[in-house]
């Protein structure tokens, strides 16, 4: 096929000169972006409940606009998809991304409007492109095709004008004809609900067309890698693609699948870009490959607040300070408001910022996806880092995993039971939870104080799961497949006991 990569990364050169933006003049863009949405939601039925006619400042948006979880906004929502225009954005809007962020049993319905596609999620796509030429401009990324894994979605049984469903599938519905030219598998099979159908199709559509790049979440991404090397009869994707060059990978973090991907895929020229792209918005890229924290991309359909965790978990809002008002270092719970119709919108996330000018961060978490049953303060950044540090320990291999708290067995204070699959286990059981314990240690005082002396909280207790045990508990719940994942950390005993049972 035609190579088409020295014409878009030539496209890119003008987007990568407003990226570099950012480090001067971060402030400026997002007042912008703050005044762009309320002055087109002026007229929308919360925008007048809200006064944005009479909004001059963040001042003013922060002081007439509450922080709103889903169950404030849900009421609105719930009219849009039944038809109704003009309530929390300008129009109708046709599309709802359904999330449940945790894969609790009630989902999310997050209004994706024509303007969100355009100036978030899309213009992502672009950004994710731009930033990867600009870190290799030898690539040839448009000289062959990119493998993008997407869920499914279907009409709304109230309203046949709306459809619902994940994210992925809306993207895939309205791309451009251009970006099919270079992707598969087809748009029938790509929207498929059934997984494990979809899996096999796609992993057969697939073997001889030049992939080049990758797009999906990890998890479901290695599935279908694994169908492909069952197919092909090879031990290495390199050899089965041997142009393929990336895998822009988001949804969950990348740290338990690194060493996998490593193994599975061995070209020294095969590259990793970490996203930030969820059901609300595209909000961060890797723009570093040295660095695991994303660039903040603030010039999208997005206004950004934060609240110190430490208030937040107090329930106190009052803390919400815009971009510029952020301090390295701080777990910060964040808040958005989105050309979607999301009005200072708490997403469940945690971030930390590593640096501003530009402004970078990790994702340290979500604000109900943490273990504090002693005021150990555990978040998944500590998790992802402790079961890192056990794997390389102790030679294993994770797939998936979860923990929460539970009474010690012997009454004697509490232990972080963890429950998780191995692809490959290590030697010593007692070894890999010594090295997680130690980690955990290292990277968290409150959980190190907590662990002095065995008194109030004791070694943690790790439960070897039985192979798809994680993707049974995800089948019975519809879950499997698309964008869903399992919750890293719980606080409560919910889900590990779902999941013990299933």
């Amino acid at each position: 096929m035609i190579n088409m990569t020295p014409a878009v990364r030539l496209a890119c050169l003008r987007r990568q000169k407003a990226i570099e933006k950012y480090a001067s003049s971060a402030r400026d863009i997002q007042l912008k972006v703050l005044s762009r949405l309320v002055s087109t939601a002026a007229g929308t039925a919360y925008g007048c409940a809200h006064g944005f006619g009479s909004v001059r400042s963040y001042a003013d948006f922060a002081k007439q606009v509450p922080v709103n979880s889903y169950e404030e906004l849900k009421g609105d929502i719930e009219r849009m998809r039944l038809g109704a225009a003009d309530l929390l954005w300008k129009g109708k809007v046709r599309y709802y991304a359904r999330s449940s962020g945790t894969t609790a049993d009630r989902s999310k319905f997050i209004p994706v409007s024509d303007a969100g596609l355009k100036d978030t999620h899309y213009a992502g796509g672009f950004d994710s492109v731009a930033l990867y030429f600009r870190n290799y401009p030898d690539s040839r990324l448009f000289s062959g095709k990119g493998l993008i894994l997407g869920g499914s979605f279907a009409p709304e049984f109230c309203n046949p004008q709306s459809k619902s469903g994940d994210l992925s599938a809306i993207l895939i519905d309205n791309v451009s004809p251009f970006v099919n030219l270079f992707r598969v598998p087809s748009r029938e099979v790509a929207l498929l609900p059934d997984f494990e159908k979809k899996r096999d199709l796609i992993a057969r559509a697939i073997l001889s067309e030049p992939v080049t790049n990758l797009s999906g979440v990890p998890s479901w991404m290695m599935s279908v890698l694994d169908r492909v090397l069952e197919l092909s009869g090879k031990d290495d994707i390199s050899e089965v693609w041997p142009m393929l060059e990336v895998f822009f990978h988001g949804g969950v973090a990348f740290t338990p699948y690194r060493e996998r991907y490593k193994a599975m895929i061995s070209s020294p020229g095969m590259h990793y870009m970490e996203t930030y792209n969820a059901s609300e918005g595209f909000f961060g890229i890797q723009d570093d490959p040295l660095d695991r924290a994303m660039l903040l991309m603030i010039d999208y359909g997005v206004f950004y607040e934060f609240i110190p965790m430490d208030g937040f978990m107090a329930g106190d809002y009052s803390g919400a300070v815009p971009l510029w008002g952020v301090e390295p270092g701080v777990n910060y719970a964040m808040v958005i408001t989105t050309s979607g119709g999301l009005w200072r919108y708490l997403i469940g996330d945690t971030v930390i910022f590593t640096s501003r000018d530009p402004y970078k961060f990790i994702i340290s978490g979500r604000t109900k996806n943490f273990i504090n049953a002693l005021g150990e303060e555990v978040i998944v950044d500590n998790a992802e880092k402790a079961v890192k540090a056990a794997c390389e320990a102790t030679g294993a291999d994770v797939r998936e995993y979860t923990a929460a708290p539970l009474f010690a067995p012997d009454g004697k204070g509490f232990v972080h039971q963890w429950l998780v699959e191995f692809r490959r286990a290590p030697a010593s059981l007692e070894a890999f939870t010594d090295a997680l314990d130690k980690e955990l240690r290292a990277v968290n005082s409150d959980y190190d104080a907590k662990r002095s002396k065995d008194i109030v909280m004791q070694k943690p207790q790790v439960l070897v799961a039985r192979e798809n045990q994680f993707d049974d508990w995800l089948a019975s719940r519809g879950k499997l497949g698309g964008q869903h994942k399992i919750p890293r950390l719980c606080n409560d005993r919910k889900i590990m006991d779902e999941l013990l049972n299933a």
